[in-house]
């Protein structure tokens, strides 16, 4: 006899990384090509070999369940009290704990589509119902057709911005406005994990109105701009209240010794972080102009990726990118297809150039 299995879960799409090709070129993961800092690598060796009182913890020991070194060094660079932050492992679980908190069978989770494929996962696994909002012609979020979704059954919203895949954002007159038109018993998560690279001058600041509006969620990341993928850190600003309830449904000790070490050191060292940052930046608009030269419609990205909107050519321009030892991320959808393909270290970039504008459009 078999083992019984929700039927959810029939239904439910698997997570689908960027994909890694030995030899080849990836730049599938919005993952940043610097090296880890010195200082990240030296406290991560720390965390490791010293069970003193000054280290995070040893590895024989069980990881601080409240990562209170790490929220203590976000309280100090955000200026933020500590009983408004909590860190977990990774943006993503931090979304899982938000949909667990607030939305469970019957209700309904809202977010832009496409968007951060991760939105309906996590929600349909607590048995909530996805409600995708299609983005605009310009490949920005519909923040009016996203209000004009909202029902009695609404318990969450995702605003991702920069957009994953897009690369777009929304204007913080315009979110502020929707915000107002939200009611106050719906969670609004702000997801900013492009933040660092957003040059925007109209954009929002999340954690700002998280800090005066208590349906708001201000997430963030340390996998991309400070270079800690491979860690898993994220954390969100809320209201003190909202904060309990995420520590509720968290997975305890999630946020292991060694991520809580590098984390607290890549804190501390966001002046070296910045100029990194910025090369991402210039790099960006050199491979946008690259390819907008060749012909491709190419958005206004603020994040560290470009998306190249090919809808029912995606795919074959992914394999053609691969045949070029290149690995780029392909989403096949024909009405929300296209190709997201992460800015990478000069001369990867100029790679992926060269294999892109050998394809033929």
């Amino acid at each position: 006899m078999a083992v019984r299995i929700r039927e959810a879960l029939e239904t439910l799409p698997a997570y689908a990384p960027g994909r890694t090709v030995p030899g080849a070129i990836k730049l599938a993961s919005n993952e940043m090509s610097f090296p880890p800092l010195p200082a990240v690598v030296d406290a991560i060796i720390t965390a490791v070999t010293d069970d003193s009182a000054t280290a995070v913890t040893g590895i024989n020991r069980y990881p601080d369940n409240g990562a209170t070194l790490v929220v203590g060094a976000l309280s100090e660079l955000l200026q933020v009290s500590t009983d408004r932050i909590i860190a977990g492992c990774g943006s993503v679980a931090l979304c899982q704990q938000i949909v667990l908190a607030v939305a469970g069978p019957g209700d309904e989770v809202i977010f832009g589509w496409r968007s951060f494929e991760a939105y309906p996962i996590v929600t349909m696994i607590t048995g909530a119902t996805p409600v995708r909002v299609p983005v605009t012609a310009s490949h920005e979020l519909d923040l009016a057709a996203i209000a004009a979704a909202i029902t009695g059954n609404t318990r969450l919203i995702f605003i991702c911005t920069p957009n994953n895949p897009t690369g777009t954002t929304v204007r913080a007159a315009d979110l502020e406005a929707f915000l107002d038109a939200v009611p106050e018993d719906i969670l609004v998560v702000v997801d900013e994990a492009y933040l660092e690279f957003d040059i925007a001058p109209d954009s929002p600041d999340g954690i700002a109105l998280a800090l005066v509006r208590p349906n708001v969620l201000a997430l963030r990341t340390l996998s991309k701009a400070y270079g800690l993928a491979g860690a898993r850190v994220g954390y969100a600003v809320a209201d003190p209240d909202v904060i309990v309830a995420l520590k509720k449904v968290a997975v305890p000790f999630a946020l292991n010794s060694l991520a809580q070490a590098a984390a607290v050191a890549a804190l501390g060292q966001v002046h070296q972080l910045r100029p990194r940052w910025q090369q991402v930046i210039d790099e960006r608009a050199r491979v946008t102009a690259a390819l907008r030269k060749g012909g491709f419609e190419t958005p206004d990205s603020q994040a560290n990726f470009v998306w190249l909107p090919l809808r029912e050519r995606s795919m074959e321009f992914a394999e053609h990118c691969e045949q070029q030892r290149v690995i780029v991320r392909s989403f096949a959808q024909p009405e929300f297809g296209g190709v997201r393909v992460t800015i990478g270290a000069p001369a990867e970039n100029d790679a992926f150039l060269a294999a892109a504008l050998s394809f033929d459009l």
